[in-house]
């Protein structure tokens, strides 16, 4: 069973007048009919993408991008980015604050999520996941030479992976310590050489008047009632990504040099982007130690 992280303090609580109730409908309808409607376009293309392309995906990735780019209109969320998007062959890593990540990361660049193996049966989400290329993972150390080789597929096929290094999301106001053990399969002999990891920050920032925490979902906090909230939301706030520049894995020794030098990058920006003294430390959260 993954561990995942929790806060000191307890959720800050849910409440939703006859206005928020009214964004909820209005919103959540809307979302529903954009993102399940574009499952269904993109399951269509993909029944003829599929047999002549394999691996390849040359139009459902754009599909999903723009259903992403989409939903942040919905819900009046502000989004913003900076930085080049990698284009040499690899990975994207990021820190990990919300299940909005899937919509930021994927409105902007066309990637693939890696996922622990149990969101595959996820009721609505772990179809959303399949049908978009997610690939799953157990982390049963007896299958690493099957998932490294599923990498190694996807990665010389010229998808960009994306995995959370820290194996948990948080409340967005810190970077917790990054586990090393994906990284090592980008020190296989055929990836070695050609792949280059590209850090990304991601940083929330709370409708006024709310809590900075107000977009983080961690520990045993339900889907449900953070969704309800998002949508809810009189004000809403904003996400930005900020593209830090790319490395190549063969200039690190190992995979925990590599992954402290990208853990590193991403919390200083990370510290940075958000105003001062509302960025929280390292030291108050080692869910499950660095591997």
């Amino acid at each position: 069973m993954s561990q995942t992280w929790d806060s000191d303090d307890a959720p800050d609580p849910v409440h939703i007048g006859p206005l928020g109730w009214g964004l909820v409908i209005l919103r959540g309808g809307v979302l529903g009919v954009l993102v399940f409607g574009g499952l269904v376009i993109l399951l269509l293309v993909r029944l003829i993408e599929r047999p002549f392309c394999g691996l390849d995906r040359p139009v459902t990735p754009f599909i999903t991008q723009s259903v992403c780019r989409t939903a942040f209109r919905v819900l009046g969320l502000g989004f913003s980015t900076k930085g080049a998007l990698m284009r040499a062959r690899g990975a994207v890593v990021a820190n990990h604050s919300s299940w909005l990540d899937i919509f930021a990361l994927n409105a902007r660049k066309r990637i693939y999520f890696v996922s622990k193996s149990e969101v595959a049966g996820w009721p609505g989400i772990g179809w959303l996941a399949r049908a978009t290329g997610t690939v799953f993972i157990d982390r049963d150390p007896k299958q690493a030479r099957e998932q490294t080789a599923l990498f190694e597929a996807r990665l010389m096929a010229g998808h960009k992976l994306l995995f959370f290094p820290e194996g948990t999301s948080t409340d967005g106001l810190r970077v917790l310590p990054f586990k090393t053990t994906l990284f090592a399969a980008f020190y296989s002999e055929a990836l070695r050489d050609d792949m280059h990891i590209q850090p990304v920050t991601v940083v929330y920032r709370a409708p006024v008047g709310q809590p900075d925490r107000f977009y983080g979902w961690w520990g045993d906090m339900e889907f449900g009632p953070h969704l309800l909230k998002t949508l809810a939301a009189r004000r809403q706030g904003a996400v930005e990504l900020i593209y830090h520049q790319p490395v190549r894995v063969a200039d690190f020794t190992s995979r925990k040099a590599l992954a402290a030098h990208v853990e590193t990058v991403i919390r200083k920006g990370h510290a940075e982007a958000l105003p001062s003294g509302r960025t929280v430390g390292q030291t108050e959260a080692r869910p499950g130690g660095t591997d």
